[in-house]
């Protein structure tokens, strides 16, 4: 009995160590698959984004597998991982969700990598800051596609935030209005292994984790390629 006790014992004791190690193991897998999305985005040829508007980024925020699903009602769902620009650099990682609805003739669903840029001061405060709303808290637009944005100067108009799509190797503008960005404390912890504001990771208070140096290098890189063309 002793020994079947001790044994239980053991098996619980290692179901709590999985359990506490699962979600930093699923976090590092999102910044790893975030940090290829980047690099596909900075690779593509003629119809990735802009290197002026990748120079200009403030934040970037990137989610790997956004669910879109629906019929004539549809939604999306998504976890994601940001950073934003600071004196010294990069921010290390912030983790966050996006959820919300919207309309139209939607059939089927499809999972597209999300990539948003932050181009103004104010848009990369409502990142910082906590939970906002596309489209109502902060201006969003679907970005311009190509190396040069120079012919298209619509998107400086004081959009506080450029998103793009990416599905099946192909870039596109997306639209995500009525979508609520809000953190996500359960990857934060996990990852860190303590808890932590946004402010506090994006304003460059943390210093980044060895498992985020392959996010980090990634932006890095699309800024550095962005800078030399």
């Amino acid at each position: 009995m002793k020994k079947i006790i001790a044994t239980l014992a053991l098996v619980c004791m290692a179901s709590l160590v999985w359990a506490a190690t699962t979600p930093k193991e699923e976090v590092s897998e999102r910044l790893n698959t975030a940090a290829s999305v980047m690099q596909a985005v900075m690779g593509a040829p003629d119809k990735g984004i802009p290197d002026e508007v990748m120079k200009g980024a403030k934040c970037v925020a990137v989610v790997p597998h956004l669910l879109k699903a629906g019929f004539v009602f549809g939604g999306q769902h998504g976890k994601g991982v940001a950073t934003c620009r600071t004196t010294t650099g990069w921010s290390a990682p912030a983790f966050f969700t996006i959820t919300g609805g919207s309309w139209g003739a939607q059939i089927g669903g499809e999972s597209v990598d999300l990539v948003m840029l932050f181009m103004t001061d104010q848009g990369a405060k409502h990142l910082i800051d906590s939970k906002f709303k596309i489209g109502a808290d902060a201006s969003a637009a679907a970005g311009p596609i190509g190396r040069q944005a120079s012919a298209d100067t619509s998107w400086k108009a004081d959009t506080e935030i450029l998103t793009y799509s990416r599905a099946k190797g192909l870039f596109a503008g997306i639209t995500l209005n009525g979508a609520w960005v809000r953190p996500d404390e359960d990857s934060t912890t996990g990852f860190y292994r303590r808890s932590l504001t946004q402010d506090q990771i994006l304003l460059g208070k943390v210093p980044a984790p060895a498992g985020a140096r392959t996010f980090l290098a990634s932006v890095q890189g699309a800024k550095s390629q962005a800078a030399t063309r």
